[in-house]
């Protein structure tokens, strides 16, 4: 069984794999693997494994991010709607410090990314709605937001071309 037709490494973000998996669709829709053991595992380190999903269920014109840690391994899609992905690497010894690169995810054309360590996520929705699915590897327990880093959305260094001046941020993505 493959699971992805296309693996493309991010050409800024070292680390970073997109997938876009195989889809199968008949006139019952479409059917697609978010997840298969054997091919992603080696993508992340030897011992490490996924351990922990969430979904967002996420309105209109809501920006969530930039968020990161040091040791969670992150991998994500939208599987309902459409949101613009950023992904900013934020690994100071990094040579594309603080580089970000954008990509369109559509739940109607899965694309899964692989973020490592220390590689900020965020994300736009640019539908009435979109559902986002997180998968999380990581060792010991859950860094959770409290324990994260958080970047400002429009922090003037990065100059993330957003595409929206006035997006609705959380309490935790304004301060």
């Amino acid at each position: 069984m493959t699971f992805a037709v296309d693996v493309r490494a991010s050409k800024i973000v070292q680390g970073a794999v997109f997938f876009r998996p195989s889809i199968f669709t008949d006139v019952r829709g479409m059917l697609w693997t978010s997840f298969l053991d054997s091919q992603l595992k080696k993508y992340i380190p030897e011992g490490l494994s996924f351990v922990h999903d969430k979904f967002a269920v996420t309105n209109y014109n809501v920006l969530r991010g930039i968020h990161f840690d040091s040791k969670s391994w992150k991998l994500v899609t939208c599987v309902d709607g459409i949101v613009d992905q950023v992904i900013v690497d934020m690994r100071g010894d990094s040579p594309n410090y603080q580089k970000w690169e954008k990509i369109e995810l559509r739940g109607d054309e899965p694309t899964l990314v692989l973020l490592p360590p220390g590689v900020g996520n965020a994300f736009h929705v640019k539908s009435a709605s979109a559902v986002y699915h997180y998968k999380l590897a990581y060792l010991g327990g859950y860094v959770d937001a409290a324990e994260q880093q958080t970047i400002f959305w429009n922090d003037k260094e990065l100059d993330i071309d957003w595409s929206v001046s006035e997006p609705i941020l959380s309490d935790r993505d304004q301060s």
